[in-house]
């Protein structure tokens, strides 16, 4: 059954794991992401409402919001939930399996494992643009693929937050050598 990005956020991120997301000639293999509620999450962007900034969380589900980490590196989310709810799911990392060299030559000399480790990463590897945001993900610049079976995955704390950071909203696979900081103690789930 093809994922319903009117789902919460919570429910989207598991289901994620495992797809094919492609962009700008590079595929890769979700291994983990990170739910956001919305007004009930002081971690999400959009705890506070709706910004010129991060309108694309409000959806319509299934839509791209990227923004600007740390000044520098580039993320992106998926919008989830009914429009104007304001949740989305970060893709936090994956295994490059398809344009390999595209990836090497946007990230550099790093370890393949790491290519697309860590949300910046994943997208500079992906090569995500500000022009990008709210782009569809079944669209032309980007597709995702749900695998014929879905994997195990486990799910404990967010990484690099301080606000609700105990919620187990980081959804894995588990002994990925491409998912990025490993934290709390997962739950198994299926």
């Amino acid at each position: 059954m093809p994922i319903d990005f009117l789902q919460p956020a919570d429910i989207v991120a598991p289901q994620l794991l495992g797809c094919i997301f492609t962009h700008d000639g590079v595929s890769i293999r979700l291994t983990e992401v990170e739910a956001y509620l919305g007004a009930e999450d002081a971690a999400a962007h959009t705890h506070r409402g709706k910004t010129a900034r991060n309108a694309a969380m409000f959806g319509p589900g299934g839509h791209m919001y990227i923004y600007i980490s740390y000044g520098i590196h580039r993320a992106g989310n998926i919008a989830c939930a009914p429009e104007g709810v304001g949740q989305g799911v970060l893709l936090r990392a994956g295994e490059v399996v398809a344009g390999e060299d595209i990836a090497y030559r946007r990230r550099g000399d790093v370890p393949f494992t790491r290519l697309a480790q860590g949300p910046g990463n994943l997208g500079q590897a992906l090569n995500f643009q500000l022009s990008d945001n709210h782009a569809p993900i079944n669209g032309t610049d980007f597709q995702l693929m749900e695998p014929s079976e879905r994997p195990e995955w486990v799910s404990g704390p967010r990484v690099g937050i301080t606000k609700n950071a105990d919620a187990p909203l980081r959804f894995w696979i588990p002994g990925d050598p491409t998912v990025s900081v490993r934290r709390g103690r997962p739950k198994t789930r299926k």
